[in-house]
């Protein structure tokens, strides 16, 4: 939320029936003048703001059927992992996540810290043309810690087992989704989907996107961890990347130093990994894992919406299938082709 979180006035975003008397019947509203406010965020959840006497914080609700154009379903049992994710964080490292407000897990929603207006939204910072390479290594030693705190854990792998809830959330909608439209690659996206489904390394956010990382000059915030679970480390640097890789070509041709700061994050993310990180084995996931969710965010459930250009999509399309077709998994075989042709982008 950047500034003061403006306030969603469509109808899908309006506060349910009863919520607010379920809130006060658990405990967490004090007083019998507090308001809700719906917010802006909100295609898989609801989020509330909430102002309750002289305390404000933010509660969020997860629904059962995400708010895209396709057909979208979800367990809303996945709000209860991402409580767990935010208090394992919490205390590894304090403040990188929202601190919690005392509630049930299993209610389907939880309350938890209002981030101020010194806060900005990285997701808006890159695609108003602010890249700036310390975000990228904050954001990289933030992952870092995690991935590596949480590996080998077989307790934490057995807490996040919540591989049903990464299928609904991530294979089915990234990855099976976009095999069927794509029938002559269906074959390698089915694979990457069970390869993806059988991996156990360490705790993995599964939406670790710039829209989910809040910066102010003290802190970075990581949101939205809803799709948590004990995985693959690979799919965590893959997804930041495609996001970094497809601001890259919003911006095009004029360079704002997205590539740089691809390779920072990939550098700082190998540093404070160190030796715990097989890179031989890992950056052909990665690799092979960007091109994969690229295609995805033209033909998946959840297509880039800021990307309308069908010259984009388009070039999106071919740049990924062909990379998917040559077996191009090495980062620098992504990574340098794509910001070579951007750079020269012509929009027709």
């Amino acid at each position: 939320m950047e500034g003061p979180p403006a306030i969603n006035n469509s109808r899908q975003n309006t506060i349910p029936d009863g919520f607010l008397e379920t809130l006060r019947r658990d405990g967490v509203l004090r007083h019998s003048g507090a308001m809700l406010t719906p917010l802006t965020d909100g295609v898989s959840s609801e989020i509330f703001r909430v102002d309750d006497g002289e305390d404000s914080f933010v509660v969020k609700r997860a629904l059962p059927k995400l708010r895209v154009k396709d057909d979208w379903a979800a367990d809303i049992g996945r709000n209860r992992f991402e409580q767990m994710y935010i208090q394992y964080v919490g205390r590894l490292l304090p403040q990188a996540v929202p601190s919690l407000r005392p509630g049930a897990f299993d209610r389907g929603y939880f309350a938890m810290e209002l981030l101020g207006p010194e806060f900005v939204n990285w997701k808006q910072m890159l695609l108003r043309g602010e890249a700036r390479i310390e975000h990228a290594t904050k954001a990289a030693s933030v992952l870092g810690h995690i991935h590596i705190h949480s590996a080998a854990d077989a307790e934490l792998a057995r807490q996040f087992d919540s591989t049903a809830n990464f299928i609904q959330l991530r294979i089915d909608p990234y990855l099976l989704t976009t095999g069927s439209r794509n029938p002559d690659l269906r074959h390698l996206f089915e694979a990457e989907a069970q390869r993806l489904a059988s991996t156990r390394q360490c705790l993995v956010h599964g939406d670790f996107s710039p829209k989910n990382i809040m910066i102010s000059t003290a802190r970075l915030v990581l949101l939205d961890c809803e799709v948590a679970w004990y995985g693959d480390p690979a799919f965590d640097l893959a997804f930041l990347l495609t996001h970094l890789l497809l601001k890259g070509l919003y911006h095009a041709p004029h360079r704002i130093g997205l590539e740089e700061m691809c390779h920072a994050f990939w550098r700082r993310y190998i540093e404070v990994a160190g030796e715990a990180v097989d890179l031989h084995a890992l950056e052909p996931r990665v690799a092979r894992l960007i091109l994969m969710l690229l295609l995805a965010r033209i033909d998946g459930k959840s297509p880039v919406e800021y990307l309308t250009n069908p010259q984009q999509t388009g070039w999106v399309r071919q740049f990924a299938r062909t990379g998917i077709l040559s077996e191009c998994y090495k980062l620098s075989d992504v990574l340098q082709p794509w910001f070579s042709a951007i750079n020269e982008w012509k929009v027709q």
